[in-house]
Parts: structure tokens; C-alpha cells; sequence
């Protein structure tokens, strides 16, 4: 059985996790508007990536006898001045849920509750490679700056990205 604490912060982190999939879709649509689908692609891998992640807190919540309750998502921000500009605020998203993540190992330790912190084991590790995944685009974006030439290079390397 979930303690109250713990289900309430769980429910909040599915909630960041879906409000995460609109995050990334938000991108994709950017990307699509400038005729960048390789760079739409990835955006929409990593949405769906984050509708799975919402959905583990959804399972694990209701197999610990809790309830799940969602809760209201924002619209997410749908210009950048740039793909990497884009990049960084996915990367600066990544970031933020990665504290999120930590604070709840933190929890669940407070609570004595290590089936919880077992479970966030796994997003602690996802969120490593997150994070990494993401950076990696970034510095990439960086090396190319204002090159037509590479921009595109690199549409087409990240919509080779495939699901899971």
C-alpha cells in the first residue's frame, strides 16, 4: 500500500511525465513548421517514450492500491528561435525531471517504502540516458551553427531514431 505522501507525488509525476509528451510534441510541431521532419521525428519518438513512462506511475500506482488522478496540463511554449534553441529547452526539461525523479528516491527512502524506491530505480537510470541523449544534440547543434549543410546532415541522422 502506497503511504498518501507518496501517492500524491506519484500522481504529480505522471502528470510531468505526460506533460512532458506535450513538451516534445510542442517541438515536433515547431520542427514540422520549418520543414525539419528528421528533427520532428525524434520529438515524436521521445513523446511517446513519455506517454510509456506517464503509464508505469499509472500501473504502479493502481497495483499498490492507490488512486490515480490526473490533474490539468499546461500548453507547453511552441516557438524557439532555433533548433537548438529548441534542444536546449528539451534538455533543460530533461533536467528539471530529473530532479523531479531524485526527490522522489528521497521520498520513498523517507517513507521506508522500498518497493517504491525500486521502482524509481529505473527512471533514475532512464533519466541518465535522457539527459545524455539529448545533451549529445545539443553539442551537436553547437558544431554546426548557422550551416545549412549540417542542419540538414543532422535532420537526417535523427530521423533515423526508431522507438524503444
Amino acid at each position: 500500500m502506497l503511504s498518501k505522501k507518496i501517492e500524491k507525488a506519484f500522481n504529480e509525476q505522471l502528470n510531468a511525465e505526460l506533460n512532458s509528451a506535450y513538451v516534445y510534441l510542442s517541438l515536433a510541431a515547431y520542427f514540422e513548421e520549418k520543414d525539419l521532419a528528421g528533427f520532428a521525428h525524434w520529438m515524436k519518438v521521445q513523446a511517446q517514450e513519455e506517454v510509456e513512462h506517464g503509464m508505469k506511475f499509472f500501473g504502479y500506482i493502481n497495483s499498490r492500491g492507490g488512486r490515480v488522478q490526473l490533474a490539468k496540463i499546461e500548453s507547453p511554449k511552441s516557438e524557439w528561435p532555433s533548433p537548438l534553441e529548441g534542444f536546449k529547452t528539451a534538455l533543460e526539461h530533461e533536467q528539471m525531471i530529473t530532479g523531479r525523479v531524485n526527490d522522489l528516491v528521497v521520498l520513498a527512502n523517507k517513507e521506508g517504502d522500498h518497493a517504491s524506491h525500486q521502482f524509481l530505480m529505473w527512471f533514475v537510470a532512464e533519466q541518465v540516458e535522457e539527459e545524455d541523449s539529448v545533451g549529445r544534440v545539443v553539442q551537436k547543434l553547437k558544431m554546426v551553427g548557422d550551416s545549412p549543410n549540417g542542419l540538414l546532415m543532422m535532420d537526417h541522422a535523427l530521423g533515423q531514431r526508431s522507438h524503444g
